[in-house]
């Protein structure tokens, strides 16, 4: 697959949602076969779980919600074989031990490190209990998120089950990591959601228990039976207001929905959710248009793998995404002119585009979360994976800015660049950027390829590295008319030093540090 082909890329996007549905069918089935305890102890519904599968849509099981669902399901299985392997290990520290590795390795996205292992080693003292509430809290957020995944589907299978009433526990509590706010309860997969009404709002706390009653024509809410939704016929009416999850504005129907925005506080962690600015929205859906006109090719990746924005108002913290949820990109807005922007949704759009790729094809190997390679972005070491990922995305960042730059050489080009609210040194910062990245994907992918020679990369791996360097080369070749331009410009300086200290890292990390492989 070349490195921009958004046909091969939805096909393999129709890859994974067959596999991601298959995957929920084989989990059912796995739980049901080896786990019946567990699924009788947690109240896991298995048939309706089964059930979804067989019916919800097959373009849903690329979604950033229904695969964060679908991934915390199969976390959940994976936690329930330890909790049974650990109630008859003789080697209690040993098994902590190996299960700590095994989350620092697998799980670097998740809280689960830090729940099973709180105090930072691994302690064995206790595991048993913790793995018991790590699989309780699972259980507990996997069924109250399956009920409105499709309210129309759960009607149905509660009819067709002959069930007078189904009882869900769960809570009115914010999620930081899908953006959903406290007091509301999403509805479907798109990021809409049921705001709860004052009254409801006053008499129930967000972080404790409450139930969720359904039957075959209505949800409603416990304490107080309140009604929070009917059936009437193939249609649900809501009684509670619901906040359509709408693009902004006169936004294109490609665009992606933005969702509420993340605060995070003075410790650097997520500490509130709000409706998002409209003014915010717009910036973001002006700098989608915006790589539209200058990137077709890059555009049509990101209307594939995109859906979802969240702003991010976190000083310090750069744009993120999660390899568990496609699509949904959390982009900092408010730290980030306009130039910036569009380069963070590229670079969480590429986040995508390899983790799509990295679900079909395995691309290295031995990576155990060693800290071995130096990344020219973060200034650190880093393990192969960060390294792979990095180079990937910064790549990507390289011919968004030779695309940006060739698009504003031309007279209609120039008149659209002011209008995307971008500046005349913009246009130079956005030409030191491409060079700045070339340098430093040129280093990393010394890197990749000595990795390559020392089997730590298969073969398709080696293939996507290889693309890597054709694009980084092309790339630095149709923006060399300006490197002197640049390095004449107030951003000539910072280059020279991002190149000296290139050439600094080389000589200090070398290739890697083989005394820690």
């Amino acid at each position: 697959m070349a490195l921009i082909d958004a046909p091969a890329l939805s096909r393999l996007q129709e890859e994974f949602r067959r596999s991601m549905r298959t995957l929920l069918a084989a989990l059912c089935r796995d739980i049901e076969g080896q786990y019946a305890h567990s699924a009788k102890r947690f109240a896991l519904p298995l048939d309706y779980f089964r059930y979804l599968a067989r019916t919800l849509d097959r373009s849903a099981f690329s979604n950033w919600k229904l695969v964060g669902w679908i991934e915390a399901l199969n976390d959940l299985v994976y936690f329930l074989d330890l909790l049974s392997q650990i109630r008859h290990e003789r080697d209690q520290r040993g098994f902590a031990e190996q299960l700590f590795t095994e989350c620092e390795d697998k799980f670097f996205e998740h809280t689960y490190l830090d729940e099973l292992f709180p105090f930072g080693r691994a302690r064995h003292r206790g595991l048993r209990e913790r793995l018991e509430q790590l699989c309780k809290r699972l259980a507990f957020e996997i069924i109250q998120e399956s009920m409105c995944l499709e309210p129309r589907r759960t009607f149905e299978w509660i009819r067709r089950a002959g069930r007078d009433s189904w009882t869900i526990a769960g809570r009115l509590e914010a999620s930081f990591e899908r953006a959903e706010q406290a007091y509301t309860i999403p509805i479907g997969i798109d990021g809409s959601a049921l705001v709860a009404p004052a009254a409801i709002r006053k008499a129930i706390i967000p972080s404790r228990q409450i139930a969720f009653v359904l039957t075959k024509d209505e949800i409603a809410l416990r304490p107080g039976a309140h009604a929070v939704g009917t059936r009437r016929g193939t249609a649900v009416q809501w009684h509670w207001p619901l906040r359509d999850a709408v693009r902004p504005g006169a936004a294109r129907s490609e665009s992606p929905t933005i969702g509420p925005t993340l605060h995070y506080g003075r410790n650097r962690e997520p500490k509130s959710l709000s409706v998002s600015d409209p003014r915010q929205a717009a910036r973001i859906i002006r700098a989608w248009q915006t790589i539209h006109e200058a990137w077709p090719e890059g555009h049509a990746l990101l209307e594939l793998l995109t859906s979802r924005v969240i702003p991010l108002n976190a000083p310090g913290v750069v744009s993120f995404s999660y390899r568990h949820r496609p699509g949904l990109s959390f982009i900092n807005c408010f730290e980030r002119d306009n130039l910036d922007l569009i380069d963070d949704v590229i670079h969480e759009n590429s986040h995508h585009h390899l983790n799509l790729l990295l679900r079909k094809h395995v691309l290295y190997h031995h990576d155990r979360n060693q800290q071995i390679f130096y990344s020219p972005w973060r200034r650190t070491l880093r393990p192969l994976r960060g390294i792979l990922h990095a180079t990937f995305t910064f790549t990507m960042g390289a011919l968004l800015f030779a695309r940006l730059s060739a698009w504003a050489e031309t007279r209609r080009g120039m008149a659209q660049w002011r209008e995307a609210g971008l500046t005349a040194r913009q246009l130079v910062r956005a030409r030191f950027r491409c060079f700045e990245e070339v340098e430093s994907v040129r280093y990393s992918l010394l890197d990749l390829e000595y990795a390559r020679r020392l089997k730590w990369i298969t073969t398709a791996g080696a293939g996507l590295v290889k693309q890597l360097e054709r694009t980084i080369v092309s790339t630095e070749v149709e923006m060399s008319h300006h490197r002197n331009a640049v390095l004449s410009s107030a951003f000539g300086p910072a280059l020279r030093r991002h190149v000296v200290g290139l050439r600094q890292a080389r000589a200090n990390y070398g290739p890697a540090r083989l005394d820690q492989v």
